[in-house]
């Protein structure tokens, strides 16, 4: 298998699971994951959210970890990697008004390099434009954003565990479904899990 070196695109609470555990999948295959957040330097970290279904009519939010920034945001160079990864939660609601960010994601896009969002990480690919005529879900209240911008929305299953492909671009709509989400950014980046 070709180590890939992987782009992930944090911010301050975002969602504790979307980030740790694509994090620790990607690395335990063997590809290289780069953590960065805007106006932040390797060394430093975010604070994360866990976010839970209860039987609220949306999810609850409670402290989650400290998650490490392992690479500087303003040394980014796209060029650089083989794909993106965004998780949701808090952050994409902000970080998608970063310039730099949504410069990123569309060099990652215009590249035809594999995209992995899940749940409000899609807010950051509809701030960038890059969602037009993609099949893709996403947390159902970025349902009207996806659309808004010209996506077509994949229907998320009872248990929020399914995930779309469409083309470079893998969604999922909440971590639930991660093995699903994960397993088909693998098949994406063209990686194999061996027995």
């Amino acid at each position: 298998m070709a180590v890939r070196n992987i782009l992930m695109l944090v911010g301050d609470f975002v969602e504790d699971y979307e980030a740790m555990v694509p994090f620790q999948m990607l690395t335990m295959v063997g590809h290289t994951v780069h953590t960065v957040c805007p106006d932040k330097k390797a060394g430093e970290s975010v604070r994360t959210a866990v976010h839970d279904f209860e039987g609220d009519q949306t999810y609850s939010e409670k402290p989650g970890h400290n998650f490490a920034i392992n690479t500087t945001f303003a040394e980014v160079d796209p060029a650089a990697y083989d794909a993106l990864v965004i998780p949701g939660g808090r952050a994409p609601e902000y970080i998608r008004l970063n310039p730099r960010v949504l410069e990123i994601v569309r060099a990652f896009a215009a590249a035809g390099k594999p995209i992995a969002a899940v749940c409000h990480g899609q807010q950051v690919l509809v701030a960038a434009g890059v969602v037009e005529g993609k099949t893709c879900t996403a947390y159902p209240a970025v349902r009207p954003d996806i659309e808004r911008a010209g996506g077509i929305w994949g229907e998320v299953n009872d248990t929020f565990s399914n995930a779309y492909v469409d083309g470079n671009l893998v969604t999922a709509a909440a971590w639930p479904g991660h093995p699903e989400w994960m397993r088909a950014f693998l098949k994406v980046l063209g990686s194999t899990i061996e027995p």
